[in-house]
């Protein structure tokens, strides 16, 4: 098999970082797409050590001419590419009533409008060389649901449901559309984040930072995923257990058992929080 050319957004840090370093080992060339110039050039360096080819393009999400620009520069320079990963992503978190519509903004404009934007302005070209793969980063949020997190869930189910779209309308131009859904790792997410209180930043940071596994873990079942052709990539055996619950135990069973589970954790910082004081 010739080397293939991958294209990963946000993949300067955390996720994206280690799928870019999984793709490297294995002989692809990789360009980074990422907002970050002084992460996007360390993380070239460490990937130009293991030997292949590797190019930072300053890349927001938000704005479909920087992705435009990033598949310019693929095609004048490695003539295409091969997979496309759309992982750049925020959080939001807090109460529905407390979040700002600018902050629904964001985490749409970025979180789902991001995705889109990299799955249309690639699809024609990977049309025009009669294949290849579309990766796009949701999470176990776009499948079960936690409270006081509507804006994230609602934009990661959002991609989900895009990518499961997608599998049908381009299976006929031999293009591959995976779904990753990771649930809780140790990243970066919770430090850009924007939460409408300070009880809900300290959950999810919580979660995030006492997570069992980091991102070099999640990437490579991505990455073994990904080559195995797969269509949802669940990262997390206690996640894929809780989503088959949902999918086969009657919805009224289910929420009862999700009600007592979340009662149970409020219980838990309820406690830690009076400690506290």
């Amino acid at each position: 098999m010739k080397p293939q050319r991958v294209f990963i957004t946000g993949g300067a840090s955390g996720l994206g970082r280690e799928l870019a370093l999984c793709y490297a080992r294995a002989g692809a060339s990789v360009l980074i797409g990422d907002i970050d110039a002084e992460r996007g050039a360390a993380i070239i360096k460490d990937l130009q050590q293991t030997g292949v080819k590797a190019h930072y393009v300053p890349c927001d999400v938000r704005q479909e001419g920087d992705i435009e620009c990033a598949a310019v520069w693929l095609r004048a320079n490695w003539g295409g590419v091969d997979i496309v990963i759309n992982n750049a992503g925020v959080a939001q978190m807090g109460p529905i009533a407390d979040i700002s519509l600018d902050d629904w903004q964001w985490v749409v404009d970025i979180n789902l409008l991001g995705v889109v934007r990299g799955c249309k302005v690639f699809t024609p070209m990977l049309r025009e060389q009669a294949g290849g793969k579309i990766v796009n980063v949701a999470s176990m949020a776009g499948l079960l649901y936690l409270p006081k997190a509507a804006a994230y869930n609602a934009t990661k189910a959002a991609v989900v449901a895009l990518s499961e779209t997608l599998q049908l309308e381009l299976a006929a131009d031999n293009i591959q559309v995976t779904v990753a859904c990771p649930a809780f790792f140790r990243t970066d997410l919770a430090k850009h984040m924007r939460a409408s209180d300070a009880e809900s930043e300290r959950f999810t940071k919580r979660l995030v930072e006492r997570a069992r596994v980091g991102p070099e873990e999640i990437a490579g079942k991505i990455f073994d995923g990904v080559a195995r052709g797969e269509t949802h990539i669940l990262t997390h055996a206690d996640s894929r257990k809780a989503w088959r619950m949902k999918r086969y135990l009657p919805y009224a069973w289910y929420l009862s058992l999700i009600r007592r589970q979340v009662a149970r954790i409020e219980a838990r910082m309820q406690k830690r929080k009076e400690v506290a004081v």
